[in-house]
């Protein structure tokens, strides 16, 4: 069964899989997560009815905490393929499962291994910090992983001498070097969502709204940041306006974090930031938008696509995610 699912997906897509007349996906989904011992893991950048009906939500930080202390058989993550490779290396031994192998990354898809491998020998004697955001290869390839959270703390971590290279985010690598006083050398890489905002219709909105804040992830190029009110993690952007006294602000990440803001502060007001090409006024990753609740119950009816990993590239890349742990 789970082979026939497979070639009607690779030559089909996920449209066609036949589907059960009137099905309640939500009820089946709670009934094959119990009967399978299933634990799924949701991003804060999936859709609202995603987040709603995962047992754990975070960012890659808190994600790759969680992952390592799962206890279930299966291990559904609802994010990117980046995320769920993360999952595997920190539990080599459980079945992960993703609803949509396609739900890629374009950070990590601007870093190749093999190209990567090839740039660090350029630099002798520097370590390599790569940011989460990047594929199994790559983490095996470096010396320790940061996230958004805690990257100004990893990367301060080690002597201000120390020559360090930074992938795949060149964003916030010039953010970090800009906070810690360091140099390091910078893959050319970046996120399509962050990227992509527009500083003069940021400024537009926030001339139609001056009471607004401008708080920013910083991945988003530094013009945008130069402008914003407070930079963080996309958890640290969520306790901020939990926190902080203002009532009104505009958030430039992904919009599926304004989710979490509303139900945290249902009297505060969250307004997208605009992209360059936007017409709806916000900032979407279509990798996460990959992810639908049909996709969701399939992946755990059949348990598939499975993230498979070669035991040699497991090893290699458990030990950067589990020293940035340790820092963390």
């Amino acid at each position: 069964m789970r082979n026939n699912y497979q070639k009607i997906i690779e030559k089909c897509g996920f449209v066609d899989v036949p589907v059960e007349t009137g099905i309640d996906f939500k009820a089946e989904i709670l009934r094959l997560k119990k009967e399978k011992n299933a634990v799924i893991l949701g991003h804060y950048y999936i859709t609202p009815e995603l987040q709603d009906i995962s047992d754990f939500l975070g960012d890659s930080l808190a994600l790759a905490q969680h992952a390592e202390k799962i206890i279930a058989d299966i291990i559904l993550f609802v994010g990117v393929h980046f995320m769920a490779e993360t999952a595997k290396i920190l539990n080599p031994g459980k079945k992960v499962i993703v609803p949509d192998m396609k739900a890629g990354c374009s950070l990590a898809d601007s870093t190749p291994g093999a190209d990567f491998e090839r740039f660090i020998r350029l630099h002798p004697g520097h370590i390599v910090i790569s940011y989460i955001n990047c594929s199994a290869e790559v983490k095996a390839l470096s010396d320790v992983i940061v996230t958004s959270s805690n990257a100004k703390k990893i990367v301060e971590s080690f002597p201000k001498d120390q020559k360090i290279i930074f992938a795949p985010d060149k964003n916030l690598g010039n953010y970090l070097n800009s906070v810690t006083g360091r140099s390091m050398v910078l893959w050319d890489g970046a996120c399509m969502v962050h990227e992509k905002y527009s500083l003069e219709k940021i400024i537009d909105l926030k001339n139609e709204h001056p009471d607004a804040e401008i708080i920013a992830h910083p991945e988003c190029e530094r013009p945008v940041l130069m402008v914003a009110d407070y930079i963080g993690s996309t958890t640290a952007l969520l306790n901020y306006t939990t926190t902080n006294k203002s009532h009104k602000y505009i958030v430039a990440t992904e919009s599926g974090i304004l989710h979490q803001m509303q139900l945290k502060n249902p009297d505060k007001i969250f307004l997208p930031a605009p992209s360059i090409d936007s017409t709806c006024g916000c900032n979407d990753c279509s990798f996460m938008k990959l992810n639908s609740i049909k996709k969701l119950y399939l992946a755990l009816k059949y348990e598939e696509p499975e993230i498979i990993l070669s035991k040699e590239l497991l090893l290699k890349a458990r030990n950067p995610i589990l020293r940035m742990l340790e820092l963390s």
